[in-house]
């Protein structure tokens, strides 16, 4: 079972559209209550400041964390140093904080883009659902790789640089077309 700070990789022919080419950074985990966790490429339109008017204006952008719970935003940081009370998922990256204090530093720029990730909705499994999706090898673990990860905006290059971050083993995969049959 992949632990909480590891991202998991969508096998590379998922047709779930909601998962496809995607990775997720597991938050949280717990086996009588199950697994939670944010797809980090899937990009929308909307900005921070569109859905939540107390905020500073910002330019951040939304992604959809998963197809669950989308009527609250979520957000994973690396600065725990500056916002606190979040949870430390380890490779320096922390899921949650302090709101007020959130809003102080997006309104005086002490946050920057590439430290600071915004969710709507998040990715759920049922006790024991993950464990039999990983059996079925529709998911891919990536135990190391750059804390900068997390915060690539690009899709596609995240789902690649991650696969290249697993070794040479998956590295080949990167190249892989969405649709078999056009390789």
């Amino acid at each position: 079972m992949p632990a909480v700070g590891n991202l998991l990789l969508s096998e590379p022919f998922m047709l779930d559209p909601s998962f496809q080419r995607s990775v997720v950074l597991l938050c949280e985990h717990d086996p009588s209550r199950g697994t939670l966790g944010y797809v980090l490429n899937q990009a929308t339109d909307l900005k921070v400041s569109d859905l939540l008017t107390e905020f500073p204006k910002s330019d951040f952008p939304i992604f959809i964390g998963g197809p669950v719970g989308h009527d609250a935003i979520h957000f994973i940081h690396c600065c725990g140093d500056r916002l606190p009370d979040g949870t430390d998922l380890g490779n320096g990256l922390f899921w949650g904080g302090n709101f007020e204090t959130l809003k102080v530093l997006l309104e005086t720029g002490a946050i920057a883009a590439g430290e600071i990730k915004f969710f709507l909705g998040y990715s759920g499994w049922d006790p024991g659902q993950l464990d039999r999706e990983m059996t079925e090898n529709s998911w891919m673990v990536c135990t190391h790789y750059n804390p900068e990860l997390p915060f690539v905006n690009q899709a596609e290059d995240l789902w690649k640089e991650a696969l290249i971050a697993m070794g040479p083993k998956y590295a080949h995969v990167a190249n892989f077309p969405i649709d078999p049959r056009l390789n």
